[in-house]
């Protein structure tokens, strides 16, 4: 592949923000015809590479080479018209349009000066068929799943003559069905010509559909490598910079119940279009893994048993009395606390400073009337920036400038001002790079070592059975089985998950 000329080529590419180089004269090369991933922790400067290849930020140092001519970008517009379209992981769709006005966006075809939407569905299908994607092009796009808008995503990108294709952790929030059908698209894609830009945390999906990787380090150049001629073990070093530090292992017990008191309970709880007829036991100090395809209900569980989902049926009980959860503030207030698995919608508030993201939770507990003093704020919000090595450490930097990681850490932080009894994460590590994640992971068991107690929600079923004393498998809305980490591989835990039982339920 080497002896083919670049399609796109960086060399010397610098990107700073005030005195910090977000890059720092990195070279970078994408081929006609591959799948290419770039790899690196958050902040390595994946996002401002992306960013400066499309033209969202300039170079202030550097060059950019399309075909072998030099090209300057002003616009991610001026790089689309020159056959470069961006898929990201927030995916730019209208759910509220046509997947046909969702792939012709901005090109409608006209007759007579008029939006045709006959030529216009009969464009979409054409792309769609192109494809092999039996969508109707007809439908609302918002009636269709995560996975099918990102697929029309896809469609609308190529359907302007692509020639490099940038995805950016395109799997985020799909089950491992929806993960086979994008990778039919990508190598289909591939075999065409087309370049591949493939962003993702998730190391399996690398190196079953990238060809090569390049990772970035602190916002320097480490290397680039072939896929079949890297370790796994070695990428992670390289990203890292080091060893990874190895995960702290939990004990696991062989019980099916919790040895220590239940802090949390609930028996037959029910809810709209989520779960049903749900047990759950959470011993005090314990961790509750929580298993389950996309869609299966695991997230109504955690919705559920927070408040923010009214149960409809069931009981609710902690520490052994029966209670009534009709919002999350009664939840908070009776120490159990929620992480939603999309922390950019209903977590971060992004233009809040650190400072303010933390601290909150808390201030709205108090009530407007009862504000925290400045001083104490800000001591407390040191203290977890401290105790959770967010960075940077800086309090008052607007929260959404953080990489993902730190983003987690932040609204971890929110949750643990608290002093919360329950725990419920949903996705904590999801679009987060392999050293946060382990981060993250030796905090819950920390947490748990300390007397909390934590349901753990993660669609890897590895991260799970690391994490979790018991792990609880959801099926089409309900609990099927509930068993003892330590019992349980990764392949038996997916038997659980993907497949209906014998008796057909």
């Amino acid at each position: 592949m080497d002896e083919v000329r670049p399609l796109l080529e960086l060399t010397g590419a610098t990107v700073r923000f005030g005195a910090d180089a977000a890059l720092d004269r990195v070279d970078f090369r994408l081929f006609p015809g591959e799948v290419h991933s770039l790899m690196g922790e958050n902040g390595a400067g994946k996002s401002t590479l992306i960013k400066a290849v499309t033209g969202v930020l300039p170079l202030d140092a550097g060059e950019l080479r399309l075909e072998g001519d030099h090209v300057v970008f002003a616009s991610p517009h001026e790089a689309q018209a020159a056959g470069i379209s961006t898929v990201y992981q927030e995916i730019e769709v209208l759910p509220n349009l046509s997947v046909a006005e969702n792939i012709c966006l901005g090109r409608e075809p006209r007759r007579g000066g008029v939006i045709s939407v006959r030529l216009m569905q009969a464009r979409a299908r054409e792309i769609l068929l192109d494809l092999g994607l039996d969508i109707d092009p007809a439908s609302m796009l918002g009636q269709h799943s995560v996975a099918v808008q990102q697929l029309v995503a896809i469609a609308r990108a190529i359907s302007t003559d692509v020639r490099i294709l940038v995805l950016d952790e395109p799997t985020s929030s799909l089950d491992l069905d929806e993960v086979a059908e994008l990778f039919r698209v990508i190598r289909d894609l591939k075999s065409r010509g087309v370049a591949i830009l493939f962003v993702s945390h998730f190391l399996d999906q690398v190196y079953e559909i990238c060809d090569r990787v390049t990772v970035l380090r602190d916002g320097a150049f480490v290397g680039e490598y072939l896929t079949t001629e890297l370790l796994r073990i070695d990428l992670v070093q390289k990203m890292l910079g080091h060893d990874m530090a190895a995960l702290k292992e939990r004990e696991h017990g062989d019980d099916a119940a919790p040895d220590a008191a239940v802090v949390l309970e609930a028996r037959g709880v029910s809810a709209a279009h989520g779960i049903a007829d749900a047990d759950v036991e959470l011993g005090e100090g314990e961790v509750l893994g929580v298993a389950g395809l996309l869609g299966s209900g695991r997230t109504s569980l955690a919705r559920t048993l927070t408040g923010v989902t009214r149960a409809q049926a069931g009981i609710i009980r902690i520490e052994g009395g029966d209670v009534h959860l009709d919002s999350p503030r009664r939840a908070i207030s009776l120490g159990v606390v929620y992480s939603s698995e999309d922390r950019r919608r209903d977590g971060i508030v992004a233009e809040l400073s650190v400072l303010d993201n933390i601290t909150l939770a808390l201030q709205a507990e108090r009530g407007v009337l009862r504000q925290i003093p400045a001083a104490r704020r800000r001591e407390l919000a040191a203290s977890w920036v401290e105790a959770l090595d967010i960075r940077p450490p800086d309090l008052d930097r607007h929260a959404g400038t953080l990489s993902g990681g730190n983003q987690q850490k932040v609204l971890l932080a929110r949750l643990l001002a608290l002093s919360p009894r329950v725990l419920v994460l949903d996705e904590p590590t999801r679009g987060i790079d392999v050293g946060a994640k382990v981060e993250i992971q030796n905090l819950v068991g920390e947490l748990a070592d300390n007397g909390m107690s934590v349901v753990f929600i993660s669609a890897e079923l590895e991260e799970v059975l690391r994490v979790g004393d018991r792990v609880a498998v959801v099926r089409d809305g309900r609990i099927v089985r509930t068993a003892p980490a330590g019992l349980l591989t990764a392949d038996s835990l997916l038997a659980l998950v993907a497949q209906p039982d014998e008796d057909g339920e």
